[in-house]
């Protein structure tokens, strides 16, 4: 067997690892397995591919894979679960940059080839992993920025922003059919590339940090799309696959991120959404006088005499690092008769599964986790509602405020149970910009304070009752 077959047969086991991997990570129980087999089938890829006999040295490659591993150990060790999606935006604009650097170098290779004869199949793969690579890093490292902090996460919108957007992007097609026409011209793939990255920027812009759950699903699909078309310029099949599986799935997430969302796949591939509201506004009246504050200890009598509770984690949670403490809780009031369960809104935090992540690490049982189609039909049932941080994912104007950013989004209906106990730092709203109605709703009661704090005090006043 000749090295062209191990190859090939090294990649169709990775092929078959990923496959097998993703379906495993469709289930807790199985995700660790998964993700194992899914790191060895990438192993199995990288090392088969360093016995590619068109390597000619390997001194740079043991130099990238000695740097790219000290990174990812230091980033392993260092990130906290709160930053995970600012680190899972970063990851896909490399990706995606990879795509650019490895498609360019290729066509670099290429050129004198294309004097004599022009492979478009080749071509075309070229310049579309120069669109949506470049597209996918700027994008991914703005939607870093917002995470971060960096940028603001409020929609930035300007007067004709759309005109030049679309402007952009036929620029950017026009300069892509050219370099299929003229391919060895390599300044068109680098053009191409800038006014990518220029689009990038463009596209994630104006969408505001509540939707940034969608952003990232999103660009998640961009990386792998880039990947698999790099696959076709390099004849690479584990590439092709792997690249494949990751962009319908991110496409697929998209989906389910949109319909969580009420938003349309095209609001999101076009931008836009997530602008503040112009009518629902917070002039300094909404909340005054009309806000009941508690204590812990007021609340610890209210989970005295329950029977049912449901905890609504949000960001709020994540950024107190309160998943421990509220599985403390947990375990507290179960072990006292009390039947407690998670409510999960698909787009709580700042990724997709984010809640799911953040009580999963804290070994909350997964059974206990109810997701919001799932939910909202009992919470006239529940005595008390414990909402963690979370805010957009719980504001009744979705449903009143035709004019609102978050207009028509499914909620998690929690003011129809018996009493709300919303622990938040402040009356601030949340990353759409507006109020919240529920937190002067007559069976509502807010417990100001950093939400590891706050749960921590009712678990010591729950002890003392």
């Amino acid at each position: 067997m000749d090295i062209t077959n191990v190859l090939n047969l090294s990649y169709l086991i990775a092929s078959i690892l990923f496959i097998v991997g993703l379906k495993q990570l469709s289930h807790p129980k199985t995700a660790t397995r998964g993700n194992l087999l899914g790191a060895v089938g990438m192993l199995i890829a990288v090392v088969a591919t360093l016995f590619d006999k068109g390597i000619l040295t390997y001194d740079w490659i043991i130099v990238g894979v000695l740097i790219g591993s000290i990174i990812g150990i230091v980033l392993a060790l260092k990130i906290q679960m709160t930053a995970m999606p600012q680190l899972v935006a970063i990851l896909n604009g490399f990706g995606g940059i990879a795509s650019v650097f490895v498609a360019g170098s290729a066509l670099q290779m290429a050129i004198p080839r294309y004097a004599n004869l022009v492979n478009y199949q080749e071509v075309v793969s070229i310049v579309f992993s120069a669109i949506v690579g470049a597209v996918t890093f700027s994008g991914s490292f703005i939607a870093f920025g917002k995470l971060q902090g960096f940028i603001t996460e409020k929609a930035v919108r300007y007067p004709g922003d759309q005109i030049v957007k679309i402007t952009v992007g036929l620029v950017s097609v026009g300069l892509a059919v050219y370099g299929c026409l003229v391919p060895t011209d390599e300044s068109i793939y680098w053009i191409l590339s800038g006014v990518s990255l220029f689009l990038g920027i463009l596209l994630v812009v104006p969408i505001g940090g509540a939707d940034m759950p969608v952003v990232i699903s999103l660009l998640n699909s961009y990386s792998g799309i880039a990947a698999s078309a790099t696959g076709f310029v390099l004849n690479n099949n584990v590439l092709i696959i792997s690249g494949s599986l990751v962009g319908a799935s991110g496409i697929i997430l998209t989906q389910i991120m949109c319909k969580a969302m009420n938003r349309s796949l095209t609001n999101v591939l076009f931008g836009g959404f997530g602008a503040v509201a112009t009518t629902t506004q917070d002039d300094g009246d909404f909340y005054s006088g009309k806000v009941k504050s508690t204590s812990a200890e007021e609340v610890a009598m209210l989970l005295d005499v329950a029977r049912s509770v449901v905890i609504v984690p949000g960001y709020g949670m994540a950024v107190a690092q309160a998943q421990h403490t509220v599985r403390d809780l947990y375990q507290l009031l179960t072990a006292r008769g009390i039947d407690v369960t998670f409510a999960i809104h698909p787009v709580a935090g700042r990724m997709p599964g984010h809640m799911n992540v953040l009580l999963a690490e804290a070994d909350i049982p997964y059974d206990r986790l109810k997701e919001m189609d799932e939910i909202n039909s009992s919470f006239e049932n529940v005595d008390v509602v414990i909402v963690n941080g979370a805010n957009d994912v719980t504001n009744p104007l979705a449903k009143t405020d035709p004019k609102s950013p978050i207009a028509g989004m499914p909620i998690l209906d929690v003011g129809n149970a018996k009493t709300v106990v919303v622990i938040k730092r402040s009356l601030s709203p949340g990353f759409a910009g507006v109020p919240n109605p529920l937190f002067i709703a007559e069976n509502c009661l807010m417990l100001f304070g950093d939400g590891k704090k706050a749960t921590q005090e009712m678990i010591n006043a729950l002890k003392d009752s």
